[in-house]
Protein backbone atom coordinates (compact mmCIF):
# COMPACT_ATOMS: atom_id res chain seq x y z
CA UNK A 1 0.00 0.00 0.00
CA UNK A 2 1.06 3.53 -0.87
CA UNK A 3 1.98 6.21 1.84
CA UNK A 4 -0.62 8.83 -0.12
CA UNK A 5 -2.96 5.60 -0.23
CA UNK A 6 -2.64 4.87 3.42
CA UNK A 7 -3.20 8.42 4.03
CA UNK A 8 -6.33 8.96 2.11
CA UNK A 9 -7.63 5.86 3.71
CA UNK A 10 -7.02 7.43 6.87
CA UNK A 11 -8.81 10.48 6.29
CA UNK A 12 -12.08 8.84 4.74
CA UNK A 13 -12.32 6.76 7.84
CA UNK A 14 -11.83 9.61 10.22
CA UNK A 15 -14.20 11.22 8.40
CA UNK A 16 -16.97 8.76 8.53
CA UNK A 17 -16.13 8.01 12.29
CA UNK A 18 -16.93 11.99 12.89
CA UNK A 19 -19.83 12.23 10.89
CA UNK A 20 -21.04 9.13 12.97
CA UNK A 21 -20.23 10.83 16.12
CA UNK A 22 -21.99 14.09 14.90
CA UNK A 23 -25.29 12.26 13.68
CA UNK A 24 -25.11 10.83 17.55
CA UNK A 25 -24.97 14.12 19.44
CA UNK A 26 -27.60 15.91 16.91
CA UNK A 27 -29.98 12.90 17.50
CA UNK A 28 -29.34 12.71 20.80
CA UNK A 29 -29.92 17.18 21.10
CA UNK A 30 -32.84 16.72 19.03
CA UNK A 31 -34.69 14.11 21.37
CA UNK A 32 -33.57 16.62 24.28
CA UNK A 33 -35.17 18.95 22.50
CA UNK A 34 -38.56 17.43 21.59
CA UNK A 35 -38.30 15.94 25.28
CA UNK A 36 -38.48 19.14 26.29
CA UNK A 37 -41.09 21.10 24.19
CA UNK A 38 -43.39 17.78 24.43
CA UNK A 39 -42.84 18.58 28.64
CA UNK A 40 -43.60 22.44 28.34
CA UNK A 41 -46.92 21.77 26.33
CA UNK A 42 -48.44 19.26 29.09
CA UNK A 43 -46.88 21.83 31.60
CA UNK A 44 -48.78 24.63 30.00
CA UNK A 45 -51.52 22.49 29.69
CA UNK A 46 -51.68 21.99 33.04
CA UNK A 47 -51.61 25.49 34.17
CA UNK A 48 -54.49 26.33 31.83
CA UNK A 49 -56.67 23.50 33.85
CA UNK A 50 -55.91 24.68 37.31
CA UNK A 51 -56.41 28.67 35.99
CA UNK A 52 -60.00 26.86 34.46
CA UNK A 53 -61.03 25.05 37.67
CA UNK A 54 -60.06 28.12 40.27
CA UNK A 55 -62.17 30.28 38.11
CA UNK A 56 -64.99 27.80 38.03
CA UNK A 57 -64.48 26.88 41.59
CA UNK A 58 -65.27 30.68 42.13
CA UNK A 59 -67.63 31.35 40.13
CA UNK A 60 -69.59 27.80 41.21
CA UNK A 61 -69.32 29.07 45.21
CA UNK A 62 -70.40 32.72 44.22
CA UNK A 63 -73.36 30.65 42.31
CA UNK A 64 -74.39 28.18 44.84
CA UNK A 65 -74.63 31.44 47.23
CA UNK A 66 -77.07 32.99 45.18
CA UNK A 67 -79.04 29.73 44.43
CA UNK A 68 -79.58 29.73 48.14
CA UNK A 69 -80.81 33.03 48.44
CA UNK A 70 -83.27 32.14 45.74
CA UNK A 71 -84.76 29.55 47.37
CA UNK A 72 -84.95 31.30 50.51
CA UNK A 73 -86.80 33.88 48.93
CA UNK A 74 -90.27 31.74 48.57
CA UNK A 75 -93.09 33.21 46.45
CA UNK A 76 -91.58 36.09 43.93
CA UNK A 77 -92.22 40.02 45.24
CA UNK A 78 -92.82 40.95 41.74
CA UNK A 79 -93.22 39.35 38.68
CA UNK A 80 -94.90 40.78 35.84
CA UNK A 81 -95.28 40.36 31.75
CA UNK A 82 -93.16 42.57 29.42
CA UNK A 83 -94.05 41.23 26.16
CA UNK A 84 -97.15 39.24 24.66
CA UNK A 85 -98.04 38.04 21.31
CA UNK A 86 -100.28 35.41 20.31
CA UNK A 87 -101.32 33.33 16.74
CA UNK A 88 -104.48 31.59 16.29
CA UNK A 89 -104.62 28.50 13.07
CA UNK A 90 -107.04 26.59 11.53
CA UNK A 91 -106.50 23.59 10.10
CA UNK A 92 -109.93 22.59 8.24
CA UNK A 93 -108.91 19.37 6.55
CA UNK A 94 -108.67 18.00 10.48
CA UNK A 95 -111.31 20.60 12.20
CA UNK A 96 -108.37 21.66 14.53
CA UNK A 97 -107.73 25.06 15.66
CA UNK A 98 -104.21 26.30 17.11
CA UNK A 99 -103.09 28.84 19.50
CA UNK A 100 -99.47 29.46 20.18
CA UNK A 101 -98.18 32.23 22.68
CA UNK A 102 -94.83 33.94 23.44
CA UNK A 103 -94.27 36.18 26.16
CA UNK A 104 -91.69 37.27 28.39
CA UNK A 105 -91.67 37.92 31.83
CA UNK A 106 -89.89 39.86 34.34
CA UNK A 107 -89.46 37.94 37.73
CA UNK A 108 -87.41 40.53 41.03
CA UNK A 109 -86.20 38.42 43.42
CA UNK A 110 -85.32 41.86 46.00
CA UNK A 111 -82.23 40.22 46.46
CA UNK A 112 -78.88 42.17 46.26
CA UNK A 113 -75.07 41.15 45.65
CA UNK A 114 -74.24 41.51 49.11
CA UNK A 115 -73.46 37.58 49.52
CA UNK A 116 -70.61 38.35 47.21
CA UNK A 117 -67.45 38.99 49.76
CA UNK A 118 -66.41 42.13 47.76
CA UNK A 119 -69.68 44.05 47.49
CA UNK A 120 -71.01 46.68 49.16
CA UNK A 121 -73.68 46.71 52.12
CA UNK A 122 -74.73 50.04 50.81
CA UNK A 123 -75.47 48.30 46.93
CA UNK A 124 -78.92 48.48 46.12
CA UNK A 125 -78.87 46.67 42.80
CA UNK A 126 -81.86 44.28 42.64
CA UNK A 127 -81.04 40.99 40.98
CA UNK A 128 -83.66 40.24 38.70
CA UNK A 129 -84.34 36.90 36.53
CA UNK A 130 -85.97 37.46 33.04
CA UNK A 131 -87.96 34.42 31.05
CA UNK A 132 -89.58 33.46 28.21
CA UNK A 133 -92.97 31.63 27.79
CA UNK A 134 -93.78 29.36 24.99
CA UNK A 135 -96.99 27.91 24.43
CA UNK A 136 -99.09 26.24 21.99
CA UNK A 137 -102.80 24.71 22.51
CA UNK A 138 -104.76 22.55 19.65
CA UNK A 139 -108.42 21.65 20.10
CA UNK A 140 -111.26 19.76 17.45
CA UNK A 141 -114.44 20.57 17.25
CA UNK A 142 -116.13 17.07 18.26
CA UNK A 143 -118.69 17.96 21.00
CA UNK A 144 -122.26 19.94 21.14
CA UNK A 145 -123.52 20.71 24.15
CA UNK A 146 -127.18 22.72 24.66
CA UNK A 147 -124.67 25.04 25.93
CA UNK A 148 -122.67 25.68 22.21
CA UNK A 149 -119.56 24.74 20.71
CA UNK A 150 -117.37 22.42 23.37
CA UNK A 151 -113.68 22.83 22.48
CA UNK A 152 -111.82 19.61 23.52
CA UNK A 153 -107.76 20.23 23.80
CA UNK A 154 -105.90 17.26 21.32
CA UNK A 155 -102.47 18.48 22.42
CA UNK A 156 -100.88 20.85 24.52
CA UNK A 157 -97.02 22.25 24.82
CA UNK A 158 -94.93 24.71 27.30
CA UNK A 159 -91.78 25.59 27.40
CA UNK A 160 -90.41 27.96 29.69
CA UNK A 161 -86.87 29.53 29.14
CA UNK A 162 -84.55 31.85 30.84
CA UNK A 163 -83.03 34.29 28.29
CA UNK A 164 -79.83 33.12 30.21
CA UNK A 165 -78.70 30.32 32.23
CA UNK A 166 -77.65 31.98 35.74
CA UNK A 167 -74.24 31.18 35.04
CA UNK A 168 -73.92 32.61 32.18
CA UNK A 169 -76.35 35.86 32.86
CA UNK A 170 -74.52 36.80 36.35
CA UNK A 171 -70.85 35.76 35.02
CA UNK A 172 -69.44 39.01 34.10
CA UNK A 173 -71.09 40.97 36.77
CA UNK A 174 -69.90 39.03 39.69
CA UNK A 175 -66.45 38.37 38.62
CA UNK A 176 -66.29 42.20 38.48
CA UNK A 177 -67.35 42.53 41.76
CA UNK A 178 -64.98 39.48 43.35
CA UNK A 179 -62.19 41.63 41.57
CA UNK A 180 -62.02 44.19 44.84
CA UNK A 181 -61.17 40.64 47.13
CA UNK A 182 -58.09 40.09 48.00
CA UNK A 183 -56.51 36.65 46.08
CA UNK A 184 -56.22 35.08 49.61
CA UNK A 185 -59.88 34.97 49.81
CA UNK A 186 -60.28 33.95 46.12
CA UNK A 187 -58.27 31.24 45.93
CA UNK A 188 -56.25 28.99 48.82
CA UNK A 189 -52.77 27.19 48.33
CA UNK A 190 -54.58 23.96 49.56
CA UNK A 191 -56.51 24.02 46.55
CA UNK A 192 -54.08 25.19 43.84
CA UNK A 193 -51.96 22.48 45.39
CA UNK A 194 -54.70 19.70 45.07
CA UNK A 195 -55.61 20.93 41.25
CA UNK A 196 -51.76 20.92 40.07
CA UNK A 197 -50.98 17.29 41.54
CA UNK A 198 -54.11 15.42 40.35
CA UNK A 199 -53.29 16.86 36.50
CA UNK A 200 -49.80 15.69 36.87
CA UNK A 201 -50.85 12.36 38.13
CA UNK A 202 -53.10 12.04 35.02
CA UNK A 203 -50.31 12.75 32.64
CA UNK A 204 -48.04 10.23 34.58
CA UNK A 205 -45.51 13.01 35.51
CA UNK A 206 -43.93 12.32 38.98
CA UNK A 207 -41.90 15.57 39.77
CA UNK A 208 -41.44 18.05 42.51
CA UNK A 209 -43.06 21.85 41.56
CA UNK A 210 -43.03 25.17 43.67
CA UNK A 211 -45.65 27.30 42.89
CA UNK A 212 -46.82 30.98 43.76
CA UNK A 213 -49.10 33.93 42.96
CA UNK A 214 -47.82 37.37 42.09
CA UNK A 215 -50.35 40.35 41.72
CA UNK A 216 -48.75 42.37 38.85
CA UNK A 217 -45.15 41.04 39.74
CA UNK A 218 -45.61 41.81 43.30
CA UNK A 219 -45.57 38.26 45.27
CA UNK A 220 -48.83 36.91 47.13
CA UNK A 221 -49.13 35.21 50.54
CA UNK A 222 -50.43 32.05 47.87
CA UNK A 223 -47.42 30.30 47.59
CA UNK A 224 -45.58 27.18 48.31
CA UNK A 225 -42.47 27.06 50.53
CA UNK A 226 -38.92 28.26 49.21
CA UNK A 227 -41.01 29.39 45.83
CA UNK A 228 -38.78 31.58 43.85
CA UNK A 229 -38.71 33.09 40.14
CA UNK A 230 -35.96 31.39 38.44
CA UNK A 231 -35.35 31.73 34.53
CA UNK A 232 -34.99 27.72 34.33
CA UNK A 233 -37.99 25.46 34.21
CA UNK A 234 -40.95 27.80 34.85
CA UNK A 235 -44.37 28.14 33.38
CA UNK A 236 -46.65 30.70 34.10
CA UNK A 237 -50.60 31.37 33.53
CA UNK A 238 -53.03 34.09 34.19
CA UNK A 239 -55.68 33.99 36.93
CA UNK A 240 -58.87 34.91 37.07
CA UNK A 241 -59.39 36.38 33.75
CA UNK A 242 -62.07 38.67 32.67
CA UNK A 243 -63.84 38.81 29.20
CA UNK A 244 -61.19 41.03 27.80
CA UNK A 245 -58.82 38.57 28.76
CA UNK A 246 -56.61 41.03 31.32
CA UNK A 247 -55.69 39.85 34.63
CA UNK A 248 -53.57 41.31 37.75
CA UNK A 249 -52.81 37.73 38.79
CA UNK A 250 -50.41 35.35 37.31
CA UNK A 251 -49.70 32.14 39.03
CA UNK A 252 -46.17 30.88 38.38
CA UNK A 253 -44.95 27.31 38.29
CA UNK A 254 -41.24 25.85 38.63
CA UNK A 255 -40.25 22.20 38.41
CA UNK A 256 -36.78 22.13 39.79
CA UNK A 257 -36.32 18.53 38.16
CA UNK A 258 -37.45 19.60 34.47
CA UNK A 259 -34.10 18.49 32.90
CA UNK A 260 -33.10 15.30 35.01
CA UNK A 261 -36.96 14.69 34.43
CA UNK A 262 -36.53 14.76 30.57
CA UNK A 263 -33.27 13.45 30.57
CA UNK A 264 -34.48 10.02 31.93
CA UNK A 265 -37.17 10.16 29.61
CA UNK A 266 -34.37 9.41 26.63
CA UNK A 267 -31.41 8.00 29.04
CA UNK A 268 -31.73 4.07 27.69
CA UNK A 269 -31.08 5.25 24.23
CA UNK A 270 -29.10 7.38 24.36
CA UNK A 271 -27.10 5.10 26.39
CA UNK A 272 -27.36 2.47 23.56
CA UNK A 273 -26.07 5.19 21.73
CA UNK A 274 -23.06 6.10 23.31
CA UNK A 275 -22.26 2.43 24.00
CA UNK A 276 -22.69 1.30 20.23
CA UNK A 277 -20.72 4.37 19.07
CA UNK A 278 -18.27 3.94 21.46
CA UNK A 279 -17.64 0.38 20.43
CA UNK A 280 -16.89 1.76 16.89
CA UNK A 281 -14.93 4.05 18.85
CA UNK A 282 -13.19 1.73 19.96
CA UNK A 283 -13.33 -0.66 16.43
CA UNK A 284 -11.88 2.03 14.50
CA UNK A 285 -9.11 2.61 16.75
CA UNK A 286 -8.11 -0.92 17.21
CA UNK A 287 -8.21 -1.07 13.26
CA UNK A 288 -6.12 1.96 12.50
CA UNK A 289 -3.61 0.94 15.09
CA UNK A 290 -3.49 -2.55 13.12
CA UNK A 291 -3.20 -0.75 9.87
CA UNK A 292 -0.51 1.63 11.13
CA UNK A 293 1.15 -1.62 12.98
CA UNK A 294 0.88 -4.12 9.66
CA UNK A 295 2.04 -0.82 7.31
CA UNK A 296 5.19 -0.38 10.27
CA UNK A 297 6.28 -4.41 10.37
CA UNK A 298 6.02 -4.29 6.27
CA UNK A 299 8.64 -1.63 6.07
CA UNK A 300 10.58 -3.39 8.62
CA UNK A 301 9.99 -6.60 7.06
CA UNK A 302 11.05 -5.02 3.91
CA UNK A 303 15.02 -3.15 5.68
CA UNK A 304 15.09 -7.18 7.23
CA UNK A 305 14.89 -8.67 3.68
CA UNK A 306 16.96 -5.90 2.11
CA UNK A 307 19.50 -6.24 5.61
CA UNK A 308 19.78 -9.92 4.74
CA UNK A 309 20.34 -9.95 1.70
CA UNK A 310 23.37 -7.47 2.05
CA UNK A 311 24.42 -9.66 4.98
CA UNK A 312 24.41 -12.97 2.52
CA UNK A 313 25.73 -11.25 -0.59
CA UNK A 314 29.40 -10.81 0.67
CA UNK A 315 29.76 -14.35 2.27
CA UNK A 316 28.34 -15.71 -0.77
CA UNK A 317 30.50 -13.85 -2.89
CA UNK A 318 33.53 -14.80 -0.66
CA UNK A 319 32.38 -18.87 -1.11
CA UNK A 320 32.44 -18.16 -5.01
CA UNK A 321 35.53 -16.53 -4.83
CA UNK A 322 37.42 -19.44 -3.22
CA UNK A 323 35.64 -22.20 -5.27
CA UNK A 324 36.70 -19.92 -8.40
CA UNK A 325 40.42 -20.38 -6.60
CA UNK A 326 40.47 -23.70 -5.80
CA UNK A 327 39.32 -24.65 -9.50
CA UNK A 328 42.72 -22.77 -10.58
CA UNK A 329 44.92 -25.86 -11.70
CA UNK A 330 48.13 -23.24 -10.26
CA UNK A 331 46.14 -23.71 -6.86
CA UNK A 332 44.86 -26.80 -6.73
CA UNK A 333 48.12 -28.24 -6.41
CA UNK A 334 49.02 -25.93 -3.14
CA UNK A 335 47.50 -27.81 -0.76
CA UNK A 336 47.97 -24.09 1.61
CA UNK A 337 46.10 -22.08 -0.67
CA UNK A 338 43.30 -24.91 -0.70
CA UNK A 339 43.04 -25.59 3.00
CA UNK A 340 42.71 -21.71 3.15
CA UNK A 341 39.78 -21.39 0.84
CA UNK A 342 38.23 -24.22 2.26
CA UNK A 343 38.64 -22.37 6.39
CA UNK A 344 36.70 -19.62 3.93
CA UNK A 345 34.18 -21.43 2.65
CA UNK A 346 33.56 -23.39 5.82
CA UNK A 347 33.63 -19.88 7.87
CA UNK A 348 31.15 -18.05 5.65
CA UNK A 349 29.31 -21.24 5.85
CA UNK A 350 28.77 -20.94 9.39
CA UNK A 351 27.87 -17.19 9.70
CA UNK A 352 25.34 -17.44 7.38
CA UNK A 353 24.31 -20.46 8.86
CA UNK A 354 24.23 -18.50 12.44
CA UNK A 355 22.19 -16.19 10.91
CA UNK A 356 20.11 -18.52 9.93
CA UNK A 357 19.56 -19.89 13.33
CA UNK A 358 18.92 -16.86 14.65
CA UNK A 359 15.98 -16.26 12.72
CA UNK A 360 14.53 -19.62 13.11
CA UNK A 361 14.90 -19.86 17.17
CA UNK A 362 13.13 -16.56 17.33
CA UNK A 363 10.38 -18.00 15.02
CA UNK A 364 10.49 -21.19 17.61
CA UNK A 365 10.26 -18.77 20.85
CA UNK A 366 7.16 -16.86 19.29
CA UNK A 367 5.25 -20.40 19.09
CA UNK A 368 6.37 -21.81 22.15
CA UNK A 369 8.16 -24.35 20.08
CA UNK A 370 11.95 -23.69 21.55
CA UNK A 371 12.16 -26.09 24.22
CA UNK A 372 14.98 -24.26 26.97
CA UNK A 373 16.19 -26.45 29.63
CA UNK A 374 17.40 -24.76 32.42
CA UNK A 375 20.43 -25.93 35.13
CA UNK A 376 21.60 -24.40 37.48
CA UNK A 377 24.98 -22.44 36.43
CA UNK A 378 27.09 -19.26 37.89
CA UNK A 379 26.13 -15.92 36.21
CA UNK A 380 29.79 -15.09 36.76
CA UNK A 381 31.05 -18.17 34.52
CA UNK A 382 28.15 -17.34 31.47
CA UNK A 383 29.88 -13.77 31.43
CA UNK A 384 33.34 -14.89 31.07
CA UNK A 385 32.38 -17.06 28.76
CA UNK A 386 30.16 -14.56 26.49
CA UNK A 387 33.46 -11.93 26.98
CA UNK A 388 35.80 -14.62 25.01
CA UNK A 389 33.65 -14.69 22.38
CA UNK A 390 34.58 -10.40 21.38
CA UNK A 391 37.74 -10.24 23.46
CA UNK A 392 39.08 -10.44 20.27
CA UNK A 393 36.62 -7.97 18.36
CA UNK A 394 37.24 -5.55 21.32
CA UNK A 395 41.54 -5.19 21.16
CA UNK A 396 41.10 -5.45 17.49
CA UNK A 397 39.63 -2.00 17.97
CA UNK A 398 41.77 -0.68 20.66
CA UNK A 399 39.07 -1.45 23.11
CA UNK A 400 38.57 -2.59 26.42
CA UNK A 401 36.09 -4.98 28.49
CA UNK A 402 36.76 -4.89 32.07
CA UNK A 403 34.70 -6.92 34.93
CA UNK A 404 33.20 -5.67 38.50
CA UNK A 405 32.02 -8.79 39.59
CA UNK A 406 30.67 -7.87 43.07
CA UNK A 407 27.66 -10.40 43.55
CA UNK A 408 28.16 -12.59 46.65
CA UNK A 409 25.30 -15.39 45.17
CA UNK A 410 25.47 -15.45 41.49
CA UNK A 411 23.79 -19.03 41.41
CA UNK A 412 20.52 -18.86 39.36
CA UNK A 413 18.77 -21.96 36.95
CA UNK A 414 19.19 -21.57 33.27
CA UNK A 415 20.22 -22.61 30.16
CA UNK A 416 23.61 -21.78 29.93
CA UNK A 417 23.75 -22.12 25.71
CA UNK A 418 20.95 -19.46 25.26
CA UNK A 419 22.16 -17.24 28.04
CA UNK A 420 25.39 -17.18 26.86
CA UNK A 421 23.79 -16.35 23.60
CA UNK A 422 22.09 -13.36 25.44
CA UNK A 423 24.78 -11.88 26.94
CA UNK A 424 26.96 -12.38 23.32
CA UNK A 425 24.17 -10.26 22.04
CA UNK A 426 24.32 -7.43 24.54
CA UNK A 427 28.00 -7.07 24.44
CA UNK A 428 28.22 -7.32 20.41
CA UNK A 429 25.69 -4.53 20.52
CA UNK A 430 27.46 -2.49 22.71
CA UNK A 431 30.59 -3.03 20.00
CA UNK A 432 28.47 -2.17 16.85
CA UNK A 433 27.03 0.89 18.08
CA UNK A 434 30.29 2.16 19.44
CA UNK A 435 32.00 4.27 16.56
CA UNK A 436 36.06 4.63 17.94
CA UNK A 437 37.32 2.18 20.47
CA UNK A 438 34.70 0.13 22.35
CA UNK A 439 34.96 0.66 26.61
CA UNK A 440 32.52 -1.50 28.08
CA UNK A 441 32.36 -2.68 31.48
CA UNK A 442 30.31 -5.14 33.33
CA UNK A 443 28.33 -5.25 37.04
CA UNK A 444 26.76 -7.51 38.92
CA UNK A 445 25.49 -7.21 42.14
CA UNK A 446 22.70 -8.99 44.37
CA UNK A 447 19.44 -6.76 45.20
CA UNK A 448 15.58 -6.89 46.01
CA UNK A 449 16.35 -8.77 49.60
CA UNK A 450 19.28 -11.04 48.03
CA UNK A 451 16.79 -12.24 45.90
CA UNK A 452 17.78 -11.24 42.45
CA UNK A 453 21.03 -10.54 40.79
CA UNK A 454 21.65 -7.81 38.73
CA UNK A 455 24.01 -7.52 35.69
CA UNK A 456 24.60 -4.30 34.21
CA UNK A 457 26.38 -3.95 30.88
CA UNK A 458 27.53 -0.10 29.76
CA UNK A 459 29.38 1.10 27.62
CA UNK A 460 30.27 4.53 25.91
CA UNK A 461 28.74 4.19 22.61
CA UNK A 462 26.67 6.24 20.67
CA UNK A 463 23.33 5.85 22.72
CA UNK A 464 20.02 5.89 21.94
CA UNK A 465 16.87 8.55 22.12
CA UNK A 466 13.74 7.55 24.48
CA UNK A 467 11.71 6.81 21.37
CA UNK A 468 14.17 4.68 20.43
CA UNK A 469 15.02 2.95 23.79
CA UNK A 470 10.57 2.24 23.85
CA UNK A 471 11.44 0.11 20.29
CA UNK A 472 14.74 -1.50 21.07
CA UNK A 473 13.04 -4.89 22.28
CA UNK A 474 10.86 -5.40 19.32
CA UNK A 475 11.21 -8.01 16.60
CA UNK A 476 13.15 -6.47 13.21
CA UNK A 477 13.28 -3.20 14.67
CA UNK A 478 16.82 -1.47 14.46
CA UNK A 479 17.70 2.63 14.50
CA UNK A 480 17.66 4.04 11.26
CA UNK A 481 21.40 6.25 11.23
CA UNK A 482 21.39 6.92 7.39
CA UNK A 483 22.68 3.59 5.85
CA UNK A 484 20.86 1.26 6.46
CA UNK A 485 23.83 -1.06 6.56
CA UNK A 486 26.45 0.59 8.08
CA UNK A 487 26.15 -1.69 11.18
CA UNK A 488 25.44 -5.07 10.52
CA UNK A 489 22.56 -6.92 12.23
CA UNK A 490 18.87 -7.60 10.93
CA UNK A 491 16.95 -6.34 14.57
CA UNK A 492 16.13 -9.47 15.35
CA UNK A 493 19.10 -10.05 18.31
CA UNK A 494 17.42 -8.11 21.40
CA UNK A 495 14.04 -9.26 20.76
CA UNK A 496 15.94 -12.92 21.04
CA UNK A 497 17.37 -11.51 24.19
CA UNK A 498 13.78 -10.60 25.46
CA UNK A 499 12.47 -13.77 24.90
CA UNK A 500 14.70 -15.55 26.50
CA UNK A 501 14.90 -13.18 29.92
CA UNK A 502 11.23 -13.36 29.69
CA UNK A 503 11.32 -17.31 29.61
CA UNK A 504 13.68 -17.12 32.47
CA UNK A 505 11.24 -15.13 34.70
CA UNK A 506 14.14 -12.23 34.21
CA UNK A 507 13.00 -8.78 33.05
CA UNK A 508 15.73 -6.46 31.11
CA UNK A 509 15.53 -2.78 30.30
CA UNK A 510 17.94 0.03 29.02
CA UNK A 511 18.83 3.16 30.30
CA UNK A 512 20.45 5.47 27.85
CA UNK A 513 21.19 9.35 26.69
CA UNK A 514 21.83 10.37 23.21
CA UNK A 515 25.75 11.02 22.42
CA UNK A 516 26.58 9.48 26.06
CA UNK A 517 26.24 5.42 25.64
CA UNK A 518 24.33 2.78 26.98
CA UNK A 519 23.85 0.57 30.28
CA UNK A 520 21.68 -2.83 29.74
CA UNK A 521 20.36 -4.27 32.99
CA UNK A 522 19.46 -7.60 33.15
CA UNK A 523 17.74 -9.24 36.36
CA UNK A 524 17.45 -12.79 37.14
CA UNK A 525 15.61 -14.62 40.62
CA UNK A 526 18.75 -16.35 42.73
CA UNK A 527 18.38 -19.83 43.74
CA UNK A 528 17.07 -19.68 46.73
Amino acid sequence: MSKRLFIVLVILMSLSLFGIIFVQGYWIASAVEEKQESFSLNANQILNSVSERVTEYEDRRYYLKFQKLIDSVGDLKDSQVLNVFQITSRDEKNNETSIYTRGIIEEDYNIFPTFIDSASEDDSTSIKNYKVIESRVTFREDMLDGTGLKLSPVQKFRKVNSISKMMAQYIDAIRELAKQAPIDERVTTDLLSFLIQGYLNEMDLDLDYEYGVYDDGLATKIKSDGFKITDDGLYDVPLFEDEDEESGYTLYVNFPKRNKYVLSSIMGMAIMSIVFTLIIIIAYSSALYQLIKQKQISEIKTDFINNMTHEFKTPIATINLALDAVRNPKVIDDKEKVKRYLRMIREENKRMHAQVENVLQISKLEKNQLDISKDEVDVHDLIEDAMSHIELIVEDRKGYIKTHLEAGDSMVMANDTHFTNVLVNVLDNAIKYTEGEPKIDIFTEVVKNNSTIQIKVKDQGQGMSKSVQKRIFEKFYREHTGDIHNVKGHGLGLAYVKRIIDDHGGQISVESEKGKGSTFIIKLPLIS
